[in-house]
């Protein structure tokens, strides 16, 4: 991996090594990500200086074998706090489709490297007709697939079910913010309570008959006011489903805002009026793929991409200027510039991310022409 000979970060001598060793620590925590695999320091330790070694980390990330890659960004839900349950994502950069079998193939095939895959984002994995493929190809090719971010699991063919378990699907999180199909309809709009809970316990089912762990299935709760009186009977039900319950706060607290923060905080362990986590460190550590090649770099953005991963390749793609520019902007080595996306999310503009880069970079770091 190539280092630029006309850019530099420059660490206080005096703090010596121990000191930049620290910082890494810490950016390796703040990224979660595993900085150097064995075989990597081995290779460059001996002949890159080690602030080398940390300016390609800040500058390039060290592409490691997980990605964010999206099934589907189509989905029936009307959800109102989501672009796509809005309609907006349709008409923008995200745009209305799926991945396609031969697509996912091609991108395996040239990146042996990747060995984990999250497929959600914006849309429904479940309604990809080429999913039960997908999911078959990437098990023969020992990948771990995912979906993190969710699933509505409203609408699942009873193949896909028992796919599921027999391709070793590692986890998913089923979106259920209520316990009843009155209070879930209230934001899963357009959505059937009762035909979610039927296809859980359809897949637990299949677990049972292959004698299976996989997939591992979390009830995710995001605790609306509207649902807050249902976290008791939501928590029961998903001990019944053999289910782990993840309560979450709403990203955007003025939608049905939360009424007893101090039960919510004793049932949920959630203290609603903290700032959530930004999801800034996926560009280095997971970089988001729209479904038709786009690089979107964090699962966030909606507003413009980094060029096209199936047309020029993964690591092609994360050298681009523009994505390089963007990660050294958001840890403050160069200035907002009006083409980066990062300046239209509100998570960058909330200076989340960049005051915990702060606390870890401090003054020790300067960028040089």
């Amino acid at each position: 991996m190539g280092i630029p000979s006309d850019k530099k970060i420059v660490y206080d001598i005096n703090n010596k090594l121990c000191v930049i060793i620290s910082s890494m620590k810490k950016l390796i925590s703040l990224f979660k990500i595993r900085l150097f695999e064995y075989r990597l320091l081995k290779s460059y330790i001996g002949s890159v200086p080690f602030w080398k070694l940390v300016y390609n980390f800040l500058k390039y990330g060290i592409i490691g074998e997980s990605v964010r890659l999206e099934t589907s960004s189509v989905c029936q839900l009307k959800c109102p706090l989501c672009p796509t349950g809005m309609g907006i994502n349709k008409k923008g950069v995200v745009g209305w489709g799926f991945l396609n079998l031969g697509n996912f193939k091609k991108f395996v095939d040239e990146n042996p490297e990747i060995k984990k895959v999250e497929i959600s984002n914006y849309g429904e994995i479940f309604l990809n007709p080429s999913l039960g493929e997908i999911l078959r190809y990437a098990y023969e090719k020992g990948i771990n697939l995912s979906a993190g971010t969710g699933a509505n699991f409203n609408f699942v063919r009873e193949d896909i079910l028992e796919a599921l378990v027999k391709y070793q699907f590692k986890r998913f999180n089923i979106a259920l913010d209520g316990a009843s199909q009155e209070t879930y309809q209230i934001y899963r709009k357009g959505g059937d309570f009762n035909n979610v809970i039927k296809n859980i316990k359809r897949l637990n089912y299949y677990k049972e008959k292959y004698n299976s762990k996989f997939p591992i299935i979390t009830w995710q709760f995001v605790i609306f006011g509207h649902n807050e009186h249902e976290l008791p009977k939501a928590k029961a039900m998903a001990g019944e489903l053999n289910m782990k319950f993840v309560p979450k706060a709403n990203w955007n607290p003025s939608f049905s805002p939360v009424k007893d923060k101090e039960t919510v905080l004793k049932e949920s362990g959630i203290d609603v009026s903290k700032t959530q986590e930004p999801w800034c460190y996926q560009l280095w550590k997971s970089p988001q793929i729209n479904w038709d090649g786009k690089l979107l770099g964090c699962c966030v953005n909606i507003w413009s991409d980094f060029g096209n991963v199936f047309e020029n390749g993964l690591e092609k793609s994360l050298r681009s200027e523009k994505y390089r520019y963007t990660k050294e902007m958001l840890l403050g080595l160069k200035p907002p510039r009006e083409d980066i996306p990062c300046l239209k999310c509100p998570v960058y503009k909330s200076g989340i991310f960049q005051k915990e880069v702060s606390k870890i970079l401090g003054e020790r770091a300067q960028n040089y022409e």
